[in-house]
């Protein structure tokens, strides 16, 4: 990630976060719907995990540049943290240490934070899963970090391949980590909530036994594509 040098060692203390009812429809949907109403855009890469089982997150972001093997900037953050964020840190340079514990999570958590996404490592997994604090991360690693090099807060920033700026929702859950704009937010609320509307609907249809091959007219093109059924 390339970051000009004017963007380093700067905090920004008000940023326009999404619009509040868009992310409170959004926190209601599943990552894998959001995603597919945006287009199929804005997931970040699937190596990005919940840390612990069950875990899933929905809020806008207080965004982080880290810079290698240190985690200056995560407390650095903490003090811009409002109620019903999620802070999202990008890293300047590929790195697995343990930037993030249970400390820095209690400190979130005091903050109104609702979790954090993060292209790095992070630690005391079985202690964050007992604060229900929700963590998505690169790796667990428990090698520690230093405190030493200047990175920023509140700027655009690159983490797991997405490009995610202040204020925008960010969603996570099993299935991985999708960005929302916030410009878009509310229209692609409502989208995908039309989607899961539609996909309830074809549930039910599926359970009473329906198959796909009929509900989609599949059997058409697969006979004009060449498939062949041998008794």
């Amino acid at each position: 990630m390339s970051t000009p040098l004017n963007q380093l060692g700067v905090v920004y203390r008000n940023i326009q976060r999404a619009d509040a009812s868009a992310v409170e429809k959004l926190s209601h949907l599943s990552v894998a719907t959001i995603h597919e109403a945006m287009g199929r855009d804005g997931l970040m890469q699937p190596y990005l995990r919940s840390v612990w089982h069950g875990a899933k997150v929905c809020g806008t972001a207080v965004t982080v540049l880290l810079q290698p093997g240190d985690n200056w900037m995560l407390h650095v953050a903490a003090e811009q943290i409002q109620p019903g964020d999620v802070v999202v840190a990008g890293c300047a340079d590929e790195s697995t240490g343990g930037f993030f514990g249970d400390l820095l999570a209690t400190s979130y958590k005091a903050r109104g934070a609702r979790g954090l996404i993060i292209d790095g490592g992070v630690r005391d997994v079985d202690t964050l899963e007992e604060m229900g604090f929700p963590v998505f991360s690169r790796v667990v690693h428990a090698r520690g970090t230093i405190k030493a090099t200047l990175g920023s807060v509140n700027i655009p920033v690159v983490c797991a391949g997405a490009i995610v700026n202040p204020g925008d929702v960010v969603v996570g859950d099993a299935d991985g980590v999708v960005v929302v704009p916030a410009a878009v937010a509310a229209e692609v609320a409502a989208k995908a909530q039309a989607r899961e509307d539609n996909e309830t609907k074809k549930r039910e249809i599926f359970a009473s036994g329906v198959l796909g091959l009929d509900y989609y007219k599949m059997r058409e093109g697969l006979e004009k594509a060449g498939l062949k059924y041998i008794d």
